[in-house]
């Protein structure tokens, strides 16, 4: 029996050789949507409110942007490697707490109390991991008892170590100044002052835009989020890849808990419940899908900026401050259609 060979006609082109133009890059870049958000939200605030294009009033927005922006960064990472991590909000609270009483209680120089801390809050992340890929339960179940455990645990050591619901002054202590000018000092450039966070906040976002775009890990990341069991059938350390990201947002927990404790020198037992909303807010803003394998770093920083123009904005603009999650909230859910509507449009031209 013989067969007939196909005619020759023109040849077909691998379409992993074809050339995208850079407006179809430009089209399907996860953060687009979020960009325009934020520039939609500048010039609202600009034209509504005097005092906001004032740069010590930038400076301010910057710093709001960055206290976010250094937890949404890692929390958008993770969100693409297709999991959530509810602890985070507290595990900051947790992290600044071992720092102070660690410090206090063994009257040990202030950077010995920061290293166990940053050995403790990596155990946290790492304790995430491991317990997600042993166990069944999705990650929402299982930080979301981690959340609740450390809820407790903060303000249980804290009354049980110090008899109140917030840690002793450690101002006086060996170390305390040079730690502030790590993580809590502050940068004049001209006349107007920024702080320190802007520039951890912008460190991370490199570094995450690094490991997602230019490293195999970063392949990793989007593989996993994309579909867990097809990446571990291509060779993909699935287990290693999410405990990794637990460790970047305990990472992160572990920068802004050190800032919130040497910009304050005491801390409340009970702060940062709720914040972990935030930050998994300013990823979804910034482009980043609940079902994961789709997001970027600077989408997430993008989103952390869209909260701190909104929270300081309301008030330049002389507003009640109580309207305030109104907006956050319609801004999560525009984004969210303005993101799927962008998408669409990047692989209709594709």
């Amino acid at each position: 029996m013989s067969t007939t060979a196909p005619a020759p006609g023109k040849p077909v082109a691998d379409e992993r050789l074809l050339k995208t133009s850079p407006l179809k890059k430009f089209l399907g870049r996860p953060e687009l949507g979020s960009v325009v958000g934020a520039l939609a939200v500048f010039l609202f605030f600009a034209i509504v409110a005097d005092s906001f294009l004032r740069t010590t009033s930038l400076a301010t927005v910057l710093y709001a942007a960055s206290t976010i922006g250094i937890m949404a960064v890692p929390v958008a990472l993770l969100m693409i490697g297709g999991e959530f991590d509810l602890s985070a909000g507290v595990m900051v609270t947790t992290s600044a707490l071992i720092s102070s009483m660690f410090s206090y209680q063994m009257t040990a120089n202030v950077w010995v109390g920061v290293g166990v801390s940053l050995l403790a809050t990596l155990a946290i992340g790492v304790f995430n991991g491991v317990m997600l890929i042993r166990t069944d339960p999705p990650s929402f179940i299982i930080t979301l008892g981690t959340f609740l455990m450390l809820t407790g645990a903060n303000l249980g050591f804290t009354k049980l170590i110090s008899d109140t619901v917030s840690t002793k002054s450690i101002s006086d202590m060996e170390g305390f100044s040079s730690a502030k000018d790590v993580f809590a000092s502050t940068i004049t450039i001209g006349d107007v002052d920024f702080k320190i966070t802007i520039v951890w906040w912008l460190a991370m976002i490199a570094v995450a835009t690094w490991i997602l775009l230019r490293t195999r890990a970063g392949n990793w990341i989007f593989a996993v989020g994309g579909g867990e069991h097809a990446a571990r059938a291509v060779g993909v350390p699935v287990g290693k890849t999410k405990i990794g990201l637990y460790m970047g947002v305990a990472f992160g927990a572990w920068v802004s808990g050190q800032h919130l404790l040497f910009n304050y020198d005491v801390v409340q037992s009970g702060e940062g419940v709720g914040n972990e909303l935030i930050y998994i807010i300013a990823a979804v803003i910034g482009g980043c899908l609940i079902t994961g394998g789709y997001g970027s770093a600077v989408g997430a920083a993008v989103g952390a900026l869209i909260f701190g123009m909104t929270s300081k904005g309301i008030v330049y603009a002389e507003w009640n401050p109580d309207w305030f999650k109104f907006f956050l909230g319609a801004m999560l859910l525009l984004a969210t259609l303005l993101n799927a509507w962008v998408r669409k449009r990047a692989e209709a031209t594709k």
